[in-house]
């Protein structure tokens, strides 16, 4: 019985130290909501977008120490004279105080006609994909 928990306690103490050699990261950070909108200044979230419109990724995090970083990355998934899945671009933003994000991409041009979507990385991980089209 005893050698059970000796066994049992080394177990945890070899986790406990494998944990800190690994430099574990423990964030309270999430996202909340993310929506795409054409207007920043709206509450308005669509799915559609027109060939001249700039795309909109506000974001809201909540309990997020100031060095939580937001990442979206930008894809023409299935568009007009495009390979499929062609990156478009990324951004990434460290937050501080703040809670609302947004991220935009815009074009000099018109966009192809087609399926996008934007990655939302939370700390380096895919935290949610967000999915739109151009008609």
């Amino acid at each position: 019985m005893k050698t059970n928990r000796i066994k049992i306690l080394a177990v945890l103490i070899i986790v406990m130290l494998t944990v800190l050699a690994c430099g574990f990261n423990f964030s309270t950070a999430k996202i909340t909501d993310a929506k795409m909108t054409a207007n920043p200044e709206s509450d308005q979230a669509t799915s559609t977008f027109s060939q001249d419109q700039t795309f909109y990724c506000i974001v809201t995090l909540q309990n997020a120490p100031e060095d939580t970083k937001i990442k979206a990355v930008w894809t023409a998934v299935n568009v007009e004279g495009e390979q499929p899945n062609l990156l478009i671009d990324q951004a990434e933003i460290t937050a501080g105080n703040e809670s609302i994000f947004t991220f935009n991409l815009q074009n000099n041009g018109l966009w192809p006609k087609g399926n996008y979507k934007v990655d939302l990385y939370l700390n380096d991980n895919l935290d949610r994909t967000l999915e739109f089209e151009v008609q």
